[in-house]
C-alpha cells in the first residue's frame, strides 16, 4: 500500500508561522468534523461527501443515492451503509504466560550541551514554544522559584511490534481452526499454526508503550515532541487508522499545565498550530512544571500518563501506539522519591544516574490495552472510509494481506473492544517477583474497555475459551481459568489524583478508561495468612466482562458471571528479597472542601452527555451540541434560571454536574487540568464516602465514571493558568465523535 501525498505544513526549521496545510480538509478527503457541520442532522452533509468521494459508486449502485447525491435512505439504513458492525476473532496466542513483563526504564534527559546548540533550542521567550515560533510558555520554570526544566526529546516514528512471540493459530468465531492469509494475502490452510507478522505503529520514540519519564515534584520537564511519521523508513503498509494527515497532538493527562502544553484541539485548533494537531516535520515543546495546583501540597499527583489528542483521531492513533507514561514523586521531606527507607517508605528502591534519570525497582506501571487482529475477511468499511480519508486501502474492502495486524473500527456502533488483552504492550505476559511488597501502578490505555481486577490462584490453569465452548463475544480474553479463586487482596494507596488519605484493602477495583490505580501487593503471605513458596502462581485476572464499548454486562457490582475469569498477567513466586517498605497507616490528606458548597448547587454548571439522533451513529453530542473547537459551550439552564458559559475566572472554584444522558452506555467523563472532588452522585451527598459501586469518589479524580442515567456533581479549582481547554468522554470513539466541550480560565 503507497503512502498517502500530503502537505507537510510548516517543515523542521521553517519561519512560517501558520504553514500551508488546508486548515478545513484533510488532504485525504473531506473531514467528518467538515461534514457534521453542513446540516443540522448531519446526514445530507455526510450522503452529499460520499456521493463525491470514492464510494459514491459503491452508494449509488445500491440505489442509495438521489440525483441530489442525498442518501434515499433512514436514518437507520444510513447508520448501516457507513460502517458495518463486524470484527475478526483473533488468532489464538498458542503459548500465554511465557513472554517476560516489559518493565519500562527511565528516559534519560538530552545534555544541555546538545539542546542548548538546536537550531531553534527551547527556552521561555517569544516563539519558543513551536516549531512554528508563535506562542511562548505561560509560565517558566524561573517564575515559580524552580530551575531550567530537564529537556526530553520524543519522535513520533513509524515502526512495528510485536504482542507476542508465542505461535499462533487462527480460529473463527465459534473457536475452530480457519483459513489464514500470508502477506501477499495468499491462502493458508486452516490448522497451520503460526507466527504473527509485526504490526505497524505510530509511537513516541517508535515503540509501544512510549517511553517512561520518572518526574519529580520542583523539578519542571520540557519534552520537544518531534513529528516524524511523514517518514516510512521501513516502506511500512500504514492499513486504515491512524491520523490520515499524519499529525498529532500530544496530553500529558491530567497534568497541571498551561494550555499551549495541555495537548488539546481546543487550543490547537485556535492558537499554535492552528489546526487539528502538529503536521509532520513540526515540532512542540510541552512544558510540565511538576508543579501542584495552587502550589498546595495536598494537589499533587503521582501518576500521569501521556498521549495523543488529535482531534478526530485520539482513538486511532492512541490505538496506533502513541501512549506514554510519566509516574511523578515527591521528594519534599523524602515523602514518596522512590526510597522505601524514608518518607512513607512505600515500595521502590531508587537508582540515580549521572544523566539525571532515575529508575525504583519494584515499583511497575502496567499499562493494559486491548486490540484485535485483523483475520483477512472481515470487511472494512466505516464514515471514515466512505470519506476518502484513507484512499489507498480502497475501501470498503477485506484486506488478507493484513491477516495478523492490529484491526480497527473508528466508529462500530457499539465502541470499539478487543479480544486480546495486553499489558505494557505484550498479551498475557509472565512477571517473575520477589517475595516481598511491589507497588504497581495501573493503568488503562483501552480505546473502550473496562477492567475488574482480582488476583486469583488456579490449580488447573488457564483453558483457552474455545475448549470450554465459548463462541463469538464470549472468546474476549482468549483464556479462562475455569477453577480460579481469588488468594491475595490489594491495598489501593492512589487513585487518578494521586496518594489517599489511608490506604484502603480492595478484593478488586474496576479501572476504567485513562483511570489510573496504584496498589500495593504483598507477596510473601496469601490473604488466609498462609505464607508463599517458591515457585507459586497467582494470576491478575479481569472478571469484568464487557462483549462492547457500550457497557459491561457482568461484574461483581452487576450480575456478576462466575465463569468470567480471564487471567491477565501472571506473577510467578521468586526469592526472598530484602524489604524496608511498609504500608503506611496516613498518607496524603485531601484538600478541604468549602463548608457552604451545597449552596453553591443553584448557580452550577450542567452538562449532559448524550447519542446523537442523526443517522443512527453519527455523532456524540454534549448538551445536545457536537464539539465546535472555536466554540466555549454553553451551561444547561440550572437551579438559578441561569445558562452559563464554560467560563471560569482564573483561581477562583465551582461545582460542575455531568450527566450520563443514559441510553444503556456508560460514560468515562475526563475534564482537563486539575481534579475534583466528587460531591454528589445520583442526588445524593458522597462527601464521606457510601456509594459502593464507586468507592474512590472520596478521592481526588481527573475522571468521572457515569453508570447509565447516572449524574454526578464535583468540586473543582481553576487555578494558575488562563486559556482553553476541553472535557470529554475518554471512551475514545466518543470523543472522536463530538463528544467533547471547549471551556476556557479568563484572568
Amino acid at each position: 500500500m503507497n503512502d498517502v501525498t500530503i502537505d507537510p505544513g510548516e517543515p523542521l526549521g521553517g519561519a512560517d508561522p501558520v504553514g500551508t496545510a488546508t486548515k478545513d480538509n484533510d488532504s485525504a478527503g473531506v473531514t467528518r468534523r467538515t461534514v457534521l457541520r453542513l446540516g443540522a442532522a448531519g446526514s445530507l452533509g455526510l450522503a452529499v461527501a460520499a456521493a463525491q468521494g470514492p464510494g459514491s459508486l459503491f452508494l449509488s449502485q445500491r440505489g442509495l443515492l438521489s440525483p441530489s447525491g442525498a442518501f434515499a435512505a433512514t436514518s437507520t439504513a444510513l447508520a448501516d451503509l457507513v460502517y458495518i458492525e463486524a470484527f475478526p476473532t483473533s488468532p489464538l496466542i498458542l503459548s500465554p504466560f511465557t513472554d517476560v513483563l516489559p518493565v519500562p526504564k527511565a528516559l534519560a534527559p538530552v545534555p544541555v550541551s546538545e539542546f542548548s546548540s538546536w537550531s531553534k533550542p527551547p527556552g521561555p521567550g517569544s516563539g519558543q514554544q513551536n516549531s512554528m515560533q508563535n506562542e511562548r510558555h505561560q509560565i517558566w520554570s524561573s517564575d515559580i522559584g524552580c530551575p531550567d526544566p530537564l529537556v526530553y526529546k520524543i519522535d513520533l516514528l513509524v515502526r512495528q511490534h510485536a504482542f507476542t512471540t508465542s505461535m499462533v493459530l487462527p480460529i473463527d468465531k465459534n473457536g475452530r481452526p480457519t483459513l489464514s492469509f500470508d502477506q501477499q494475502g495468499h491462502p493458508v490452510a486452516a490448522g497451520t499454526k503460526r507466527f504473527l507478522p509485526l504490526s505497524t505503529i505510530y509511537g513516541f520514540n517508535g515503540a509501544f508503550p512510549g517511553p517512561m519519564i520518572n518526574a519529580e515534584y520542583g523539578r519542571p520537564v520540557l519534552v520537544r515532541f518531534e513529528n516524524h511519521l511523514d517518514e516510512n523508513p521501513l516502506g511500512l503498509d500504514r492499513q486504515d487508522f491512524g491520523a490520515p494527515d499524519w499529525s498529532f497532538l500530544t496530553h500529558l493527562h491530567n497534568g497541571h499545565t498551561a494550555p499551549e502544553s495541555d495537548g488539546n484541539p481546543h487550543y490547537s485548533m485556535t492558537a499554535g498550530p492552528k489546526y487539528h494537531g502538529y503536521l509532520p516535520q513540526t515540532f512542540c515543546d510541552n512544558l510540565y512544571l511538576n508543579w501542584p495546583a495552587g502550589n498546595d501540597d495536598r494537589e499533587k499527583q503521582s501518576f500521569f500518563w501521556f498521549h495523543d489528542h488529535r482531534m478526530d483521531h485520539t482513538g486511532a492513533n492512541v490505538y496506533k501506539g502513541m501512549v506514554g507514561l510519566y509516574p511523578i514523586y515527591d521528594p519534599k521531606n523524602g515523602m514518596d522519591m522512590g526510597d522505601e527507607r524514608q518518607g512513607l517508605r512505600l515500595p521502590g528502591v531508587r537508582t540515580d544516574h549521572p544523566d539525571g534519570s532515575f529508575d525504583v525497582d519494584y515499583d511497575i506501571p502496567l499499562a493494559f490495552y486491548d486490540c484485535r487482529l485483523d483475520d483477512g475477511v472481515t470487511m472494512h468499511k466505516d464514515m471514515h472510509d466512505t470519506l476518502g480519508e484513507f484512499p489507498a486501502a480502497k475501501n470498503p474492502s477485506v484486506h488478507p494481506e493484513w491477516w495478523g495486524k492490529t484491526f480497527f473500527k473508528h466508529f462500530p456502533s457499539h465502541g470499539f473492544v478487543g479480544d486480546i488483552f495486553t499489558v505494557n504492550g505484550t498479551a498475557y505476559p509472565v512477571l517473575e517477583v520477589k517475595r516481598r511488597k511491589y507497588r504497581f501502578r495501573f493503568l488503562d490505555c483501552s480505546v473502550a474497555r473496562i477492567y475488574e481486577f482480582k488476583l486469583m490462584a488456579s490449580t488447573q490453569g488457564p483453558r483457552t475459551a474455545a475448549s470450554l465452548g465459548y463462541t463469538d463475544d464470549e472468546l474476549e480474553g482468549q483464556y479462562r481459568i475455569p477453577d480460579g479463586q481469588q488468594c491475595m487482596q490489594f491495598t489501593q494507596i492512589a487513585s487518578d489524583g494521586g496518594l489517599l488519605p489511608f490506604p484502603v484493602k480492595r478484593d478488586s477495583f474496576e479501572l476504567w478508561p485513562a483511570k489510573r490505580r496504584e496498589v500495593i501487593i504483598d507477596f510473601t503471605r496469601y490473604q488466609d495468612g498462609t505464607p508463599t513458596t517458591k515457585g507459586d502462581v497467582i494470576y491478575l485476572t479481569d472478571v469484568m466482562k464487557m462483549p462492547n464499548g457500550r457497557m459491561w454486562s457482568n461484574s461483581s457490582r452487576f450480575s456478576p458471571d462466575p465463569n468470567y475469569k480471564v487471567p491477565v498477567l501472571k506473577f510467578v513466586i521468586g526469592d526472598s528479597a530484602p524489604d524496608d517498605s511498609q504500608v503506611p497507616t496516613a498518607m496524603r490528606p485531601l484538600p478541604p472542601l468549602p463548608s457552604n458548597w451545597k449552596t453553591m448547587l443553584d448557580n452550577r454548571l450542567i452538562f449532559e452527555v448524550q447519542r446523537g439522533s442523526a443517522g443512527g451513529e453519527i455523532e456524540w453530542l454534549i448538551n445536545g451540541s457536537p464539539f465546535t473547537p472555536d466554540v466555549v459551550a454553553t451551561s444547561l439552564k440550572n437551579n438559578a434560571g441561569k445558562t452559563p458559559l464554560a467560563q471560569q475566572r482564573k483561581n477562583s472554584f465551582n461545582l460542575w454536574e455531568i450527566r450520563n444522558g443514559g441510553g444503556g452506555w456508560v460514560h468515562p467523563f475526563h475534564l482537563h487540568m486539575e481534579e475534583h472532588r466528587t460531591v454528589m452522585r445520583g442526588g445524593k451527598d458522597v462527601t464521606a464516602g457510601g456509594d459502593k459501586g464507586h468507592p474512590d469518589d472520596v478521592s481526588r479524580e481527573d475522571l468521572a465514571a457515569l453508570d447509565p442515567g447516572e449524574s454526578v456533581i464535583v468540586y473543582r479549582g481553576f487555578r494558575d493558568f488562563v486559556g482553553p481547554y476541553v472535557a470529554h468522554c475518554h471512551n475514545l470513539a466518543h470523543e472522536d465523535h463530538a463528544m467533547m466541550f471547549g471551556w476556557e480560565i479568563t484572568s
